[in-house]
């Protein structure tokens, strides 16, 4: 595909496109046998609490970056099924 832009745009560039602007032509159509194997997935509902660690752990989880409570969520949670086994 050919780039129609010098340089990236930002959201706000994004958002002033206007339809007609916007290349399309590189995402395939969804037809019907996308649809029907499609499935409905619905997160897990989250809540947010308080919760103290120790500063080691959170400096580790802090120095990988963004995202890093969500890692956090994912080892908790993976602890979590492991004592359902």
């Amino acid at each position: 595909m050919q780039k129609r832009f010098d340089k990236e745009l930002s959201l706000e560039e994004l958002a002033r496109l206007g339809d007609e602007q916007i290349d399309t032509s590189d995402i395939p159509d969804l037809d019907d046998a996308f649809w029907e194997e499609a499935v409905i997935v619905e997160p897990e509902g989250t809540e947010q609490i308080t919760l103290r660690v120790k500063k080691s752990v959170l400096q580790a989880f802090r120095a990988t970056g963004k995202g890093y409570q969500t890692r956090m969520n994912a080892v908790l949670e993976s602890y979590a099924r492991s004592l359902k086994k």
